[in-house]
């Protein structure tokens, strides 16, 4: 295994996994809720290491076919980048609020993880991060696409383990508005510096 390579894919699938959306804030929630915690990211970390190996297999095969393929899809992927980084920034501007967690009665089993699957393989973006973008990088990698593709399935398992045990420490800080517009402007940041780096090597 090619270190090196592994913890660039590692760093690269913390870059985009860190932003705040709709699964995260699921399995925060669920975390400061202590629900169902080891399950729920479990069944987020194994979907994302199913569609990584998808994109890291599929894609590279598609390039060998298709060689404009691969400019066309790091181009695409810098302005999905620049996209959402401008969102993250835009609602680091006008966000007013803090995420609301202990409310409501306790969800079951069957509906907990029905909700976190719903939100993993029914949002876009995550096809978008893992098959197409995650995909599209470790076609730069010749020979090493596994290396790459366990470092970032790697950083996906410590993610979300991460962010679900650790919730707990996390309440005091998440209970600020200021707080989310603070992460959301440097998900912002992170983002353009990856899509800055994506066009540098085009």
């Amino acid at each position: 295994m090619n270190l090196s390579i592994y913890f660039t894919g590692m760093m690269m699938g913390l870059s985009l996994i860190v932003a705040i959306g709709a699964q995260n804030a699921f399995v925060l929630r669920q975390g400061l809720r202590n629900e169902h915690v080891f399950a729920v990211c479990l069944a987020c970390a194994v979907s994302d290491a199913l569609l990584i190996v998808l994109g890291v297999t599929s894609l590279h095969k598609i390039a060998t076919i298709a060689p404009w393929l691969d400019p066309v899809m790091r181009y695409g992927g810098a302005a999905f980048l620049i996209w959402f980084g401008g969102r993250s920034l835009l609602s680091a501007l006008r966000s007013s609020g803090a995420l609301t967690v202990g409310e409501g009665t306790p969800s079951s089993f069957g509906r907990t993880m029905a909700t976190c699957l719903a939100l993993t393989w029914l949002n876009p973006h995550v096809y978008l991060d893992t098959v197409v973008f995650l995909g599209t990088i470790s076609t730069r990698f010749p020979g090493s696409e596994a290396s790459f593709a366990a470092g970032a399935v790697t950083g996906s398992f410590l993610f979300f383990f991460s962010l679900g045990f650790g919730a707990t420490r996390l309440r005091p800080i998440f209970s600020s508005p200021a707080s989310w517009r603070v992460l959301e402007t440097a998900i912002a940041a992170v983002m353009w510096l990856i899509a800055y780096q994506l066009l540098r090597g085009l």
